[in-house]
């Protein structure tokens, strides 16, 4: 289970760093939020796997008698989901925005004004 997700967290990554580097303003989206959630993905594993385990622990224990799940990356990873759909959200909305403007979605299309056009 840990190999198959490690290999996904690879292909996000990659896959996520190949779309940053487009010229389309979509691509570049898209590969930010690739990113996202391979860094959830990584966040989890670091977490490390317990099947079956709740992350809560018996009151009347002083001592961790048996494994249990790390509560701390989960709660990381559900803040990051929202922090991330926050970023989406606001982003598809400014990428709107320009292409209404500009009429393309090719960044290099996107030049600041030169001197003497001011």
């Amino acid at each position: 289970m840990e190999l198959l997700l490690v290999v996904v967290l690879g292909f996000l990554y990659a896959a996520g760093v190949y779309l940053i580097l487009r010229r389309s303003m979509v691509k570049l989206l898209l590969g930010i939020m690739l990113l996202g959630n391979g860094t959830n993905i990584l966040i989890f594993l670091l977490g490390s796997l317990t099947k079956g385990k709740p992350p809560v622990i018996d009151p009347n224990h002083n001592v961790f008698q048996d494994i249990y799940a790390d509560p701390i990356p989960q709660a990381l990873i559900l803040t990051a989901i929202v922090i991330s759909f926050a970023l989406t959200a606001f982003a598809i909305v400014l990428l709107k925005r320009v292409y209404a403007l500009v009429d393309t979605d090719d960044l290099d299309d996107l030049n600041t004004p030169e001197e003497e056009d001011i």
